[in-house]
Parts: C-alpha cells; structure tokens; sequence
C-alpha cells in the first residue's frame, strides 16, 4: 500500500533478483520502503493487530485469526507466485508459507498453503524441483499432531507430488488450474493420482453476464462435473 510517503508491504516474498530497482528485494511479513532512503524497515508485527498508516488502520494476523475461529471456518490460504527456478526465491517462498502456515495452526485453524508455480515459465519443472525438495523439508519438520493443505499448479511430471499426497502431515494435495484450459487442466489433473481439484479460473470458463439462468446453470453444471470427475482417479 502507497501511504502518500512510503510503500508499505504485509505478507510478501518477492523473487530476488528478478525485479527492477526497489523491489529486487526477498522482505518478512510486514515492511515499508522509503523511496528517499532506499531503505526497507521491519514493522514490529508479532502480538499486534494491526499498523496505522497516517491515514487508515489495517488490520492482518492474529486477530483474523481469532475472528476466523470464532465464524467456524476450517482454514485460511496464501498464495505466492513463483515465476523462475531460483533457489533462493523458492526457499524464502516456501520458509514465509510454512511461517504463517505455524500461526495458522497455533490459532486451531488449517493452513492452505499455496505456492503456485507460473505454468508459463520457461523453468517451470526445474521450479517444481526446488519447490518439492523445500516442502518436503518443512513438512518433515512438523510435529506429529500437525497437518497443512497443499494447493499447487498441475505439474510438468504427472504424479510428481505423490509424496505428499500420502505424507502424513499433510491433510490434502488439491491443485490449482492456474490458467489451463477446463478441458486441459481436467486432463492433466487425471494423470495425477490422489490429487483433487481447486479450480477457480477452469469452473467460471464459458460463463457470461448474457447467458440466461438456465445456460449458466447448465454451463457450470457441465463444468463441476468435469471436474469431479477429473478429481476422481
């Protein structure tokens, strides 16, 4: 968020080395960037709800957290954007994910981790590499009673997160269609066994403001069937 004299940022990673001037930067959980100074200072998060900005107050955390538990819902997910097979962008990725992922656990809640990998990158199975190998890393890590979601982009190599799928700290793999085709993220998502579908994009394809109800109903009919039954293998 612009504040009129400083950007400041909640819950981002951003790919070292892969973004121009100020924002070539990997940063934690909450910062702010002084464009004079070129400078970027931590924000004391830990055990507050929220930072005045000058002009507003926003509010992330600990306290959604407790309002999420208190509305009876099951989990909560975040999700970064991996565009290149870099080691390093990976790893802070997947360190911030599994970070929040903790918090998320210790209020009673499910963390949905979500690391979607480009499925436009010219390195994407060398990003699904890195990205496998510092999951696994994490998720053996945790405790016994302790199990997180994973929601990934359909990969390069079918069955290639089978791992997880039947490691015990996790509780669900489900993928994402991240920008394929309905009919080409269904295909794909069948040679990946154990695996189900969270389709946003793919489920609202062919759906239009012109349809009437029964098009629309019948065009997300045929859709979610699909999908079951790509999710069914």
């Amino acid at each position: 968020m612009w504040t009129g004299a400083a950007l400041l940022t909640f819950n981002h990673t951003l790919m070292h080395g892969h973004m121009p001037g100020p924002f070539n930067h990997v940063a934690g959980l909450a910062e702010v960037w002084d464009p004079r100074s070129d400078m970027w200072t931590t924000l004391p998060t830990s055990g507050y709800a929220g930072v005045w900005t000058g002009n507003e107050l926003l509010i992330w955390g600990e306290m959604l957290l407790v309002r999420g538990v208190a509305k009876g819902m099951f989990g909560t997910k975040m999700r970064s954007f991996i565009t290149v097979a870099d080691a390093a962008g990976v790893a802070a990725i997947v360190d911030q994910q599994f970070e929040i992922g903790r918090q998320i656990l210790d209020a009673g809640l499910v963390p949905i981790l979500e690391p979607e990998v480009d499925i436009h990158s010219e390195s994407k199975a060398a990003a699904e590499e890195l990205l496998r190998a510092a999951i696994a890393e994490h998720l053996d890590a945790l405790p016994a009673d302790r199990q997180v979601m994973l929601k990934l982009s359909i990969p390069t190599e079918d069955d290639f997160y089978r791992t997880f799928v039947d490691h015990p700290r996790v509780l669900r793999v489900v993928a994402l269609s991240g920008g394929y085709s309905r009919a080409d993220a269904d295909e794909r998502l069948t040679r990946n066994h154990g695996v189900i579908a969270s389709f946003s994009r793919a489920l609202t394809e062919g759906l239009t403001v012109q349809q009437t109800d029964q098009e629309f109903d019948a065009t997300l009919d045929t859709a979610i069937g699909d999908i079951y039954a790509a999710s069914n293998t």
